[in-house]
């Protein structure tokens, strides 16, 4: 049996996450910054899991960020969206240490966490994303010129 994630094809660019989007039709997909879908899909009574970061309690999903385009976005460019979906979260990868990085996986939201994130189960990994996205996504992000508008990171100040 091949475990869970290996062998994972990644998105190198953007336009291969828009890509990936539009092929799965992607209401129900997420993006997870984790050490890998392994780890997190495995790992026997902790499968499926995540934890509150602030009190330790056990979450009854994984933790993921949606990529699901809302309706008032309308026509507007698939990639500025996706690219606001990585950039919002990309500090996580820092946060959680070594060997964190961003993959797609389509999934079931059963609750909202703390943050009101998604908790997802029925994870289905489907790629990694490179970090060639993640500074493509930062440029897209910043051509923008809002002065208003940054990473979801607790940790910055004001």
């Amino acid at each position: 049996m091949t475990p869970v994630g290996t062998g994972l094809p990644t998105v190198a660019d953007l336009a291969g996450l828009a890509g990936l989007f539009e092929a799965e039709r992607g209401d129900d997909l997420y993006v997870r910054w984790s050490r890998a879908p392994v780890a997190d899909l495995t790992d026997g009574e902790r499968a499926e899991t995540s934890l509150d970061g602030l009190t330790g309690v056990a979450l009854p999903g994984l933790s993921a960020s949606p990529l699901r385009r809302e309706s008032w976005w309308r026509d507007r460019s698939i990639r500025l969206w996706l690219a606001r979906r990585l950039y919002d979260y990309e500090h996580l990868r820092d946060l959680r240490g070594p060997g964190v990085r961003p993959w797609v996986l389509r999934g079931r939201e059963i609750a909202r966490g703390p943050d009101n994130e998604p908790l997802v189960v029925d994870a289905r990994p489907l790629a990694w994303v490179a970090d060639d996205v993640l500074h493509e996504a930062r440029r897209l992000v910043d051509e923008q010129g809002s002065r208003e508008w940054g990473p979801m990171d607790r940790r910055a100040g004001p």
